[in-house]
């Protein structure tokens, strides 16, 4: 076990955890940022997605001790009332069916769109090929990310 200082949305949060812990537990079970999904452990579904440094990352491949002073976002710091143009996007296109794989779809697109304030189809599909969507919303999420690039998003 060691302590570590982690930024987490803004917050400067102390935790103690071992540095092998990956950060989706770091952020589920320590913190109780229950947003980020646990999808299938291997990096490969992007469910847990989350902003570290600005980058979307596989929280479930990243180790506690790797973090190294970079800030986490979690989908609960993009905006905690809902009101990030992403997660109003998400509404207004009404992407989610079971929801499960939403917030890192979210993440991911925050990501994109601060990379790339206006994404065309292409960039979109590229940027978010990794993320996986067993309902098949796909069309649905990339209608979203236009709604959203016009909307100005600044994650």
């Amino acid at each position: 076990m060691a302590v570590f200082n982690l930024s987490v949305n803004g917050q400067s949060l102390k935790v103690e955890a071992p540095p092998d812990m990956p950060l989706l537990w770091v952020l589920r079970e320590r913190l109780g940022l229950t947003g980020t999904k646990f999808g299938c452990g291997q990096g490969l579904c992007g469910a847990c997605t989350v902003l570290l440094g600005g980058a979307a990352v596989r929280s479930c491949m990243t180790r506690l001790g790797d973090l190294r002073g970079r800030s986490i976002t979690t989908i609960e710091g993009l905006d905690p009332k809902g009101a990030h143009p992403l997660q109003k996007a998400w509404i207004e296109a009404d992407v989610a069916q079971c929801g499960y794989c939403q917030t890192g779809q979210i993440m991911t697109a925050a990501a994109l769109l601060a990379a790339n304030p206006g994404p065309s189809d292409a960039d979109i599909d590229q940027a978010m090929g990794r993320n996986v969507c067993r309902c098949g919303t796909y069309l649905r999420i990339r209608e979203a990310i236009h709604l959203a690039a016009g909307k100005r998003v600044a994650p």
